[in-house]
């Protein structure tokens, strides 16, 4: 064909030749289209895929985080009270070797509002067979004074309960998280006693066996 044209008209070759030069460009160009889709397709997808997962990885690390977050939370306005009780043969109000534990005796946490003094929290527990107790508070009482009050021996030779403002000091604990005490979970009470009326004959021994003279008549 080109030759034909080529002999009726030498300028017609240049046109007939560049037409199918260019006709052959435009389908090799076309074929390489062709061929560049499906692996340009494929990377795209790879792509995609790489980014759905990368965005469910992100979105179960948040998830996890804020769980974790909100257990922080919730561990922190959750406290374990711990505490016991025993017999106080000696009337001295702390424990010495001749104090006994008492189980089955009962106790009580009572938090007052700081601002008025009402009531906004009590709850009881009875100590086992050591004489230890335990019980479980929920949410910040930051704004509240929380105390252990003895309730109820019992035995009842050892019932009186002592009135020294000191001794109620010495049974209040904190109950929220922002208190900078390490162990937010745990609070650990001061051992509450039951006095006897009359103390113990053996109790100057016993004074006399820790170095100290208390103030107690026998």
């Amino acid at each position: 064909m080109i030759l034909y044209k080529t002999e009726l008209c030498g300028s017609c070759e240049l046109v007939v030749l560049f037409s199918n030069i260019s006709n052959k460009e435009n389908d090799y160009k076309r074929e390489e289209v062709s061929k560049r889709r499906p692996e340009s397709f494929n990377i795209l997808k790879q792509m995609a895929s790489k980014a759905i997962f990368f965005f469910f990885v992100s979105a179960v690390c948040l998830s996890s985080l804020a769980g974790v977050a909100i257990a922080d939370a919730d561990d922190f306005d959750r406290f374990q009270i711990q505490g016991s009780v025993y017999c106080d043969t000696c009337r001295v109000q702390f424990v010495t070797r001749l104090s006994k534990f008492l189980e089955g005796a009962k106790v009580k946490l009572e938090c007052r509002s700081r601002t008025n003094g009402t009531v906004t929290l009590t709850k009881e527990a009875v100590t086992d067979k050591t004489g230890s107790y335990r019980m479980e508070v929920t949410g910040d009482h930051e704004e509240e004074v929380c105390e252990l009050v003895l309730v109820e021996s019992p035995d009842s030779g050892c019932s009186d309960v002592s009135k020294e403002a000191y001794l109620r000091n010495a049974a209040k604990i904190s109950l929220t998280a922002n208190d900078g005490i390490v162990s937010h979970e745990t609070r650990i009470v001061n051992p509450l006693g039951f006095m006897v009326q009359t103390p113990s004959a053996e109790c100057p021994a016993a004074f006399k066996e820790l170095g100290i003279v208390p103030d107690v008549t026998f």
